[in-house]
């Protein structure tokens, strides 16, 4: 894997920089987790990259498809509880879109209100920024996906994880809300009463049980996780990227609307799509029955 000019020159001596690896290849972003020896537990200084790393993504024209992955045995153990609050968000004092966050980032200490605004601006951002990148992203899950890191992973468009990997709703056994998200994500993938299974017992979930209930969208060998996460993402980063960005929108929102709603978002998106190069190279592909050769535009 290969960085971009624009990626290597943007690389600083910014110790974060090798906390979380970044590297665009045929027009795919690679963002790697690198912190092996904590299994991949994020720090705020870390959320705030991904979260910058997804954002730039989104609105560069040589980025057409995402991938998060990570390094070592684990893909992500959650929040860091010893590096940053217990919820996940960002540390007292720290400015975070615009907004300080008070108290000691540390629950039960504080004001009223802080670990909501801990949660708000830490954790939910960062799932956020996922859900709202405007190019397909890929989970590649290496390992263990824990907490915060399960969701992260399940906030993809689409999710590969290697035969070794597990999901771990871990809040409850320590004594925690599911935050990241989860409440508002498991259920729309597999149901209140299978949520609540796995968010009430906190038990770990096999990559090959995850796939059967619908969590993830397939299993490889360990070995092969790179390379399967290279050729969907090649794959998706050769395609129609702004009509990919509008279906994203359209059945991320889909269970949140009815039905009415749901078709006049449905419209609007044709209407937007239909004025890209992509579209009409679709369109004139299919009449002269050749392959398209999709810009990203």
């Amino acid at each position: 894997m290969t960085s971009s000019p624009e990626t290597s020159a943007a690389k600083s001596a910014d110790p974060v920089d090798s906390l979380v690896l970044h590297a665009t290849d045929n027009h795919v972003a690679w963002i790697t987790l690198n912190r092996p020896e904590a299994l991949n537990a994020i720090t705020p200084d870390q959320r705030e990259r991904l979260i910058q790393h997804l954002s730039h993504a989104s609105c560069d024209p040589g980025v057409r498809a995402v991938v998060i992955t990570a390094t070592g045995r684990g893909f992500c153990a959650g929040a860091d509880l010893r590096g940053g609050p217990s919820t996940g968000g960002p540390q007292a004092g720290e400015r975070v879109a615009g907004e300080r966050v008070a108290g000691e980032g540390v629950a039960g200490e504080g004001v009223a209100g802080d670990v909501a605004r801990m949660i708000r601006l830490g954790a939910q951002r960062l799932i956020g920024a996922v859900l709202d990148c405007e190019k397909p992203v890929i989970a590649a899950v290496n390992g263990t996906a824990a907490g915060l890191g399960a969701h992260l992973a399940l906030a993809c468009d689409l999710v590969l994880a290697a035969d070794s990997a597990k999901f771990i709703e871990v809040f409850v056994r320590r004594g925690l809300v599911p935050d990241g998200g989860g409440a508002y994500l498991l259920p729309r993938l597999i149901g209140p009463q299978r949520t609540k299974e796995l968010m009430f017992f906190g038990d770990a979930l096999t990559a090959a049980d995850a796939a059967r209930l619908g969590l993830v969208n397939r299993v490889v060998p360990a070995d092969d996780l790179e390379k399967t996460a290279r050729d969907w993402a090649e794959r998706l980063a050769t395609g129609p990227t702004r009509a990919l960005a509008l279906t994203k929108q359209l059945v991320n929102a889909s269970l949140d609307t009815d039905r009415t709603t749901a078709f006049a978002a449905e419209a609007a998106a044709q209407e937007i799509n239909m004025t890209t190069t992509d579209a009409n190279e679709g369109v004139a592909a299919f009449t002269e029955r050749r392959t398209p050769l999709y810009r990203g535009r």
